[in-house]
């Protein structure tokens, strides 16, 4: 049956996706950065309607990064570009972490499961993996200019010695090269896509083609556009075959703010060239067949009571797989009431936002959502500050705090003057202005933030309800950016940390998610 599949396909941050087939199932892995666990992994029987299966890593390695220990972070760091492959009833994901310097190399042969971890000796950049026909691997990877090597048979690490350059930027080149490589071998012919960015345009998609693996790899631009938004050019991810025999490719665009974000194209072929979309286009709608076309999706996105599951340890409360924390959690400090509610305590102090430990988040979508949540800081120290985020370099958050006795709404935004733009700019972070304070008659109060990302807007409005139960916007809206001093796409976050002392608590309920 077919569906009309709209594009972006997905609405919020899945940047760098590579999307393989097994059987009538389509999975894909995308960059998840510092959040845990990490390496979400989707599935899909349609290419256009995507759910959360499972994901590969609660952490990668204990490193003060990592746990978000004192002012360390590994914003723009952790898990970045991964390539997706299956072979022999045998899932595989590898990348690097730019941080740690490290190539990981994960397994499963339960996609809802468990992954063993290993390391591959050397660091291979935006790298895509192929088994060959003839029982060889091979990795190519790179930046500006694209590698291959062959690995051992363990994928352990590459055979001595067969390390090359194989794809170049022209002499005088200038702009982003040549990067994000997936590496394919379709009908004999072996096919490497990368991404690369001129000086004055936009990203485009590009194919190199050769007759065998390590020969002469001959290429061009295969796709330059951008939907109408600003000059940014749809490019980089993977392609894959339809159980009928059709071809599509997800790719990603820059969408400001919000992230970036999956298109869906479909690729024709001119011999053995590959053609991507419609007349050098990226169609706003196309027919696609689905295997399964009465199934139902679990949302990307999900409201929450959080109630204790039935099923879970007492000591061991699960959450919904849509949420991520930012870096690791620290579990000693954070539980589900036997009631409800999230209770979150501080085990460490924070000068802002960007140090609080356990804060828990969910991706924003496109072009409209909003969240709101209850917070009760009835448990919170003096100095101690809890509440609702939209979580960022330049981020801005309401929230609970307590001085002399007395609790208080405030309005903190940490505006674009003040942020790095270079990647993992730890210890960089700058606290945000107190710009609006209200007195609270107690410690418990309702909030809600809504974003505005239709045609990269930005912008982000606060709102808190009231005694008399009507809602009231807090100031002005701000703008919101994206920015590589962390690198993903902005996100709601429930959080609290301390400023003076360490041991309190804010409990967080009826968190509901709209999205238009």
């Amino acid at each position: 049956m077919s569906e009309s599949a709209i594009n972006p396909i997905l609405k919020c941050d899945y940047p760098d996706p590579d999307v393989i087939r097994v059987d009538d199932t389509y999975y894909m892995v995308s960059t998840t950065m510092y959040f845990m666990p990490g390496g979400a992994v989707l599935r899909s029987y349609d290419l256009k309607n995507w759910e959360i299966v499972s994901y590969i890593f609660d952490s990668l390695d204990d490193t003060p990064q990592e746990r978000l220990d004192m002012e360390f972070s590994n914003y723009a760091g952790g898990m970045w570009a991964p390539c997706f492959r299956y072979k022999d009833g045998v899932f595989h994901v590898i990348f690097v972490s730019h941080f740690t310097q490290t190539t990981y190399h994960f397994t499963t042969k339960d996609i809802a499961g468990s992954w063993k971890k290993s390391t591959i000796k050397g660091y291979y950049h935006d790298c895509s993996l192929l088994f060959d026909d003839n029982g060889k691997n091979y990795l190519v990877y790179g930046n500006r200019e694209i590698h291959l090597v062959e690995l051992d048979k363990d994928l352990t690490g590459p055979v001595e010695g067969t390390d090359k350059v194989i794809i170049r930027e022209p002499e005088g080149y200038e702009g982003l090269g040549h990067e994000g490589a997936h590496f394919y071998k379709i009908n004999g012919k072996y096919y490497i896509f990368t991404i690369h960015w001129p000086k004055g345009g936009m990203r485009e998609e590009c194919c190199f083609i050769s007759d065998s693996v390590d020969g002469e790899y001959v290429g061009e631009t295969v796709f330059c556009d951008d939907r109408g938004v600003s000059g940014q050019g749809v490019a980089q991810g993977g392609i894959i075959d339809t159980p009928s025999g059709k071809w599509y490719a997800v790719l990603f665009q820059d969408s400001g703010a919000v992230g970036r974000i999956p298109v869906l194209l479909p690729v024709s072929w001119d011999k053995e060239k590959p053609v991507f979309g419609v007349n050098g286009k990226v169609p706003s709608r196309m027919e696609i067949a689905s295997s399964r076309p009465y199934y139902r999706y679990e949302p990307l996105f999900t409201s929450d009571s959080f109630e204790l599951d039935d099923e879970a340890e007492a000591d061991k409360p699960s959450l919904k797989l849509q949420w991520q924390w930012n870096h690791v959690p620290d579990d000693s400090n954070w539980y589900i009431k036997p009631e409800g509610g999230l209770a979150i305590k501080t085990g460490k102090i924070a000068s802002n936002l960007t140090y609080a430990k356990n804060t828990l988040t969910q991706r924003m979508m496109y072009p409209k959502c909003e969240a709101e949540v209850t917070v009760d800081g009835t448990g919170l120290n003096e100095g101690d500050v809890a509440g609702l985020c939209a979580l960022q370099g330049t981020y801005g958050f309401l929230a609970v705090t307590k001085h002399a006795g007395n609790y208080f709404l405030i309005k903190v935004v940490r505006d674009n003057s003040n942020a790095p733009a270079k990647i993992g700019a730890s210890g960089d972070f700058l606290p945000g202005e107190v710009v609006d304070k209200i007195r609270l008659s107690g410690p418990k109060v309702t909030l809600c933030l809504k974003p505005n990302f239709e045609n990269m807007q930005d912008k982000l409005d606060f709102f808190y309800l009231k005694e008399d139960g009507k809602w009231a916007k807090v100031g002005n809206a701000i703008k919101l950016y994206f920015r590589l001093d962390h690198f993903t796409g902005c996100r709601f976050g429930l959080f609290v940390y301390s400023t003076r002392k360490t041991g309190g608590e804010a409990v967080f309920t009826d968190f509901k998610y709209r999205y238009e």
